[in-house]
């Protein structure tokens, strides 16, 4: 059996040896947080004795044993007590005792002479605490003392945190729903909070990254084919230039040389070459061309919507190849998440087939029917929850290998080459899909009307033992619906965008509806969801067959609250906080004066942005700086929810980051280096503050009526991730100013942003 330490060590455990003078004088008024510990090998039953300390100043100042103080059980084995003392404190004396807890039997006292305490280190031999119980029984504990030296203003903070958790609640009285009240007659927020009549006059730029994606066609912000690549100029042997534009067709490569003096080629600037669509216009001939990585040197970029590919020179040519990801980079097939959705994806790869691992969702139906739309806000969502997924959009394929001015004829059944050519940018599309799947991609969302039997069977084949299929078919009987569809279609889609009469572009759109509706085969085979008249939002129904497993599970889920109404989802950050004022992150405390002005102004930017929509409800956390900023906000229910509480940040709640730096500093260096998954000790990381939104991500999704969310920053920084589809690993690192408003609005176009700052 070991005994207690003996020496003054690095890590703070004392005992033995005299310490030096200068290791305990007062050293700017610090303090020594001083530990006792004990340890027994052996089970105290129930009525036994328990560890107690008495002895002189500072400690006890009572060799009484009846005022002895008690050790608290630190685990089954170890018992300590911990103080706080100068460390120039006079010599303490004291002891080691056994008292009963519930009889008033007398106590045991340890054998051998009192301990002393100096500066924090243990004086005398080394020895062992014994209990004399009888005179065939002795208690042997080991014994420990631990010294740290702590600065006042720790201690001040530890204190001020102990009192401020047992100040009383200003929102206790609040319950957590309410139903909205009737602004008094003649009530008024003030003239230092109100705001000009013309909310316009606050709005600020929304960031070059922010959710505007209701301004591009949804189509276009699909995966950039990579089948498909432009591959450079040539001199001919007759001294003409041409270009080279390759297509990769059942693994065969076919290059088709075109004299330069037919076409315009338009060769990007390398600066832009991480544009948003990975795309050059070429003028003359009306449809875009890809620039694309090839096998050979020869390649220039592909977008693989992970992150920006690394670009080098290649010595054997003038152009850019892509360089290769080393091993470390490679991508597994597991989500970059927390909690259920980690959980899911191990024992379904564990479990199930190893083609269970990749999922591909391939849309079903007519043309109009909002595919795409479904089809980006799924890919949205499976992103945000963690899984690595991308949009594949055929009619992308199409317009690049055969060009955007096709007219409906070329969608005739009947049109033996144009179905061919159909067939094969659907191929063509669904291979580069499991392509990246075998590099660790998890889902696919493959996107077209595979309106066809014979088109589904196809895609089934080439996907077995790669990856399990699931139809989504979407059906809609609303004439208004798809009239506003096809107009937006119109508008919108590169297929019409050289085509300057709408009326003209409108006929041809329907004569193309109307071959493939004569076509029509609504989905029998295989797993699959159908999603009949759900786009409004007001009833419709989902049918699903053969549906297993957490991922489809969560689909289904994600797509029966989906809807295209319109409406505007107002995010904002609690007004200022005494914690902001002071630096300080956690905590719960009330609003400073300044965020106090900011609530009454947000009421009146309430009142005034929402006063025709009373349907609309504000949302906050359960934290006193939220609740009290939404109190000034009448006439709309409110809702407090415990998921859009403030990340939790453990052992670190109401300390600075220059606090943590100083005292925590492996704890803050691993936060730097990664913010997303750092989790404070005894809190929350990024990512779990992702797993626990996703319920207040679904309902935002459900709600056809404004909502306000009043929230905070790492919570809004994750809610509006979602909405503007930002990489997980920038979450972190997302602006979210105090008294600025970021309003979303959702509809049948997108997301679009719009920024209103209250308050500097």
């Amino acid at each position: 059996m070991g005994t207690g330490a003996s020496k003054r060590t690095e890590d703070g455990w004392h005992g033995g040896e005299e310490p030096e003078e200068e290791e305990y004088l007062d050293q700017g008024g610090g303090q020594l947080y001083v530990s006792l510990k004990m340890e027994n090998n052996f089970k105290l039953k129930k009525g036994d004795l328990f560890p107690h300390v008495f002895g002189s100043v500072p400690l006890v100042g009572s060799w009484d044993s009846s005022k002895a103080l008690s050790m608290e059980r630190e685990s089954a084995s170890m018992w300590e007590l911990s103080f706080v003392v100068p460390p120039n404190h006079e010599t303490l004396d004291f002891k080691f005792l056994l008292r009963p807890k519930y009889s008033n039997a007398p106590s045991v006292v340890e054998e051998g002479p009192n301990r002393q305490l100096i500066g924090g280190a243990l004086q005398g031999d080394q020895r062992l605490a014994l209990f004399r119980i009888s005179s065939d029984e002795v208690l042997e504990y080991r014994v420990f003392i631990k010294a740290d030296r702590v600065s006042p203003f720790d201690l001040a903070a530890s204190w001020r945190a102990y009192q401020e958790n047992l100040r009383p609640s200003a929102v206790r009285g609040i319950p957590d729903v309410s139903l909205g009240t009737v602004p008094e007659i003649g009530a008024e927020n003030g003239s230092s909070t109100s705001l000009e009549l013309d909310l316009e006059h606050y709005v600020v730029p929304a960031p070059s990254t922010s959710a505007n994606s209701g301004l591009v066609y949804a189509a276009n912000m699909t995966e950039t084919p990579r089948s498909l690549s432009l591959t450079g100029i040539f001199t001919n042997a007759d001294g003409s230039t041409s270009f080279s534009h390759s297509f990769k067709d059942s693994g065969a490569s076919v290059d088709r040389h075109v004299p330069l003096k037919d076409m315009e080629v338009v060769i990007p600037d390398s600066s832009k070459l991480y544009s948003s669509s990975g795309m050059v216009e070429s003028k003359s001939m009306g449809t875009f061309s890809p620039f694309q990585r090839q096998d050979s040197h020869r390649g220039l970029f592909v977008d693989r919507g992970v992150g920006s590919p690394r670009l080098v020179k290649s010595s054997s040519t003038s152009t850019f190849s892509t360089e290769p990801r080393s091993d470390k980079e490679k991508k597994n097939s597991m989500p970059e998440a927390a909690g259920a959705v980690a959980a899911a994806a191990v024992a379904d790869q564990m479990l199930g087939p190893k083609e269970d691992s990749h999922l591909a969702i391939v849309l079903v139906g007519l043309p109009a029917r909002g595919k795409t739309f479904t089809a980006a806000k799924l890919t949205r969502y499976l992103r945000w929850l963690g899984h690595d997924t991308k949009h594949f959009n055929v009619g992308k394929y199409r317009r690049l290998k055969h060009g955007a001015n096709q007219n409906a004829d070329f969608f005739r059944a009947d049109n033996r080459e144009g179905m061919e050519a159909r067939n094969e940018v659907a191929a063509l599309a669904f291979d580069d899909m499991v392509s990246w799947m075998q590099e660790g991609g998890q889902v696919g969302i493959f996107d077209a009307t595979n309106s066809t039997s014979k088109r589904r069977n196809m895609l089934m084949k080439l996907a077995e033992g790669k990856c399990k299929i699931i139809f989504l078919e979407t059906l809609c009987n609303d004439e208004r619906i798809i009239e506003r569809n096809i107009r937006l279609k119109i508008q919108q889609s590169p297929d019409y965008a050289e085509e300057p009469d709408f009326e003209a572009g409108l006929q041809d759109f329907k004569s193309r509806l109307a071959y493939y509706e004569k076509v029509y085969e609504p989905v029998e085979e295989g797993s699959y969801i159908k999603m009949i008249d759900m786009v409004s939002g007001h009833g419709g129904q989902i049918q699903v067959n053969n549906i297993s497993g957490y991922l489809p599970g969560r689909i289904v889920f994600f797509l029966v609250n989906t809807h295209l109404t319109p409406r505007p989802i107002l995010l904002t950050r609690h007004g200022e906080s005494k914690d902001n004022v002071r630096g300080r992150i956690g905590g719960d405390n009330p609003l400073s004066d300044t965020g106090e002005i900011y609530a009454k102004k947000l009421a009146n930017f309430v009142e005034k942005r929402l006063k025709s929509e009373r349907a609309a409800s504000i949302w906050t956390s359960t934290l006193e700086r939220a609740i009290l900023t939404a109190s000034p906000i009448v006439g709309f229910p409110k809702i407090q929810w415990r998921a859009l509480d403030e990340i939790y940040v453990g052992v670190c709640d109401g300390m600075t980051y220059e606090e943590i730096k100083k005292n925590m500093p492996e704890e803050y260096e691993s936060r730097m280096k990664d913010k997303l998954r750092y989790r404070y000790p005894r809190g929350e990381s990024y990512l779990d503050v992702i797993q626990r939104l996703e319920p207040v991500i679904i309902e935002l999704e459900r709600q056809r009526a404004p909502v306000v969310v009043i929230s905070h920053q790492a919570v809004l920084r994750a809610l509006y991730a979602y909405f503007a589809d930002r990489p997980l690993k920038e979450i972190p690192h997302i602006e979210m100013p105090l008294h600025t408003i970021i309003e979303i609005q959702m509809g049948v176009t997108g997301v679009q942003e719009k920024r209103y700052k209250l308050m500097d």
